[in-house]
């Protein structure tokens, strides 16, 4: 959830950048390209903490796939798993 509410913050900053670049004028790729890093650098300075336990999220979700031995989700593991069988049956002809 920290995550999620991480990228809803960085995105909400990137469309206050684009509608303050557009109210002054900016348009076209250079309003997108010039709030994208406008964002990035607002985010960056104004929040640090969001970030840090975005990435804690991230680190304790790892953390715990790592502990049950997959090397992915559950259902991507299966499906790996399932193309591997049906590679490895000898073609009959």
């Amino acid at each position: 959830m920290r995550v999620l509410t991480y990228t809803a913050t960085r995105l909400g900053v990137f469309g206050v950048c684009v509608v303050l670049l557009w109210r002054f004028g900016m348009g076209g790729w250079l309003l997108v390209a010039v709030a994208a890093v406008a964002a990035w650098a607002i985010s960056y300075l104004v929040l640090p903490g969001q970030r840090a336990a975005a990435i804690r999220e991230l680190a304790e979700r790892d953390e715990r796939r790592r502990a049950a031995g997959r090397r992915f989700t559950a259902g991507i593991d299966d499906d790996a798993a399932a193309e591997d069988a049906a590679t490895a049956t000898p073609d009959p002809g």
